[in-house]
């Protein structure tokens, strides 16, 4: 018994050293996780007391479930235990309730502290604690937007939609009429290599929009290409001013981009579920109140926050804002 007192003094007196809040936080919890991580998750956990299979680091050992709580009612009960053998008694699993004495000084000496056992009180607040995390987690688990199968089937559809009409190799911005820059000459904005150009010139051309245009899409192959666009009436009767573009150097093939993105947006209108079964009238309106917003969000795929620029598969075809207001 006084090898027990001695090592049970010796085990205070380290304690002691210990800083205040090392104790605080092992004090919180009765069961504490491996420190640094320094035991493999895969090698299984031995009871230092018994050699059971350890649940974890209980008052600063590593200890099973059983001798966790045969430490806890011990030193709560300040219990005092008598080997009737010789002292040194080998605990195991099978016999670990033979001699309390034994199983209570090897505790002690794996470096078990009364210390870190916390009061009824502490328990109870410990507990409430929990709870209250709990139900705060589930909580905001309630409060989580979660979507239906159908919410989650027409989102599907959406992004389909927005792969077939989405080229991110941008292929076809080399059928445009090539863009011109400050410094260049002119004469390259006038150069008509697009067939959207040829659009441009046609005598019957009709609005981009318009319900004869519109309807010549076939409902499951994806609109040509085109730049048809009419001038309103009040462009019209101006139409015949001598008018000098020239300093309009990237208007011809930005006007190109922008006619071939929106009949990409009206093929990508077309897939969505329902569109197609409105008007000609409300789809058509449809498309003209949202057809550069659609534009806009799906030009950020191209887009870099770092130099502010749009490229849009090679350096002949990255634009910056300056661009835009030539």
């Amino acid at each position: 018994m006084s090898r027990l007192q001695s090592s049970w003094e010796m085990h205070q007196q380290s304690a002691a050293y210990l800083p205040d809040t090392d104790m605080e936080t092992m004090a919180a919890s009765t069961s504490l996780p491996d420190p640094a991580g320094e035991f493999d998750r895969n090698v299984p956990r031995i009871c230092g007391v018994c050699g059971d299979r350890a649940t974890g680091f209980h008052f600063n050992a590593m200890t099973c479930e059983g001798c966790k709580g045969f430490f806890r009612r011990s030193m709560k009960r300040k219990a005092m235990f008598t080997c009737p053998f010789n002292g040194d008694c080998k605990i195991t699993k099978d016999n670990r309730r033979h001699c309390q004495a034994c199983r209570l000084k090897r505790c002690v000496d794996i470096g078990m502290m009364k210390e870190f056992i916390l009061t009824d009180e502490e328990v109870q607040r410990k507990r409430e604690m929990i709870l209250k995390r709990k139900e705060e987690e589930a909580l905001k688990e309630s409060l989580k937007p979660k979507l239906s199968e159908e919410q989650q089937k027409v989102i599907n559809i959406l992004l389909e939609a927005h792969h077939k009409t989405y080229d991110p190799t941008y292929s076809d911005f080399t059928k445009f009429r090539p863009p011109v820059r400050s410094g260049a000459s002119s004469k390259g904005a006038a150069r008509s290599s697009s067939i959207l150009t040829q659009d441009l010139s046609s005598e019957d051309s009709t609005d981009l929009f318009g319900s004869d245009a519109f309807s010549t899409f076939p409902e499951s192959v994806e609109p040509q290409m085109f730049s048809n666009l009419v001038l309103s009436e009040e462009n019209d009767e101006s139409s015949s001013m001598n008018i000098d573009f020239s300093h309009l150097s990237m208007l011809p093939h930005l006007a190109d981009l922008v006619s071939y993105s929106i009949q990409k947006v009206i093929g990508f209108a077309k897939m969505i579920p329902g569109f197609r079964d409105l008007t000609a009238e409300d789809q058509i309106a449809l498309l003209k109140s949202s057809a550069i917003e659609v534009i806009m969000l799906r030009s950020n795929q191209s887009f870099t926050l770092e130099d502010m620029s749009w490229t849009c598969g090679s350096n002949d075809f990255k634009y910056r804002v300056s661009d835009v207001t030539q």
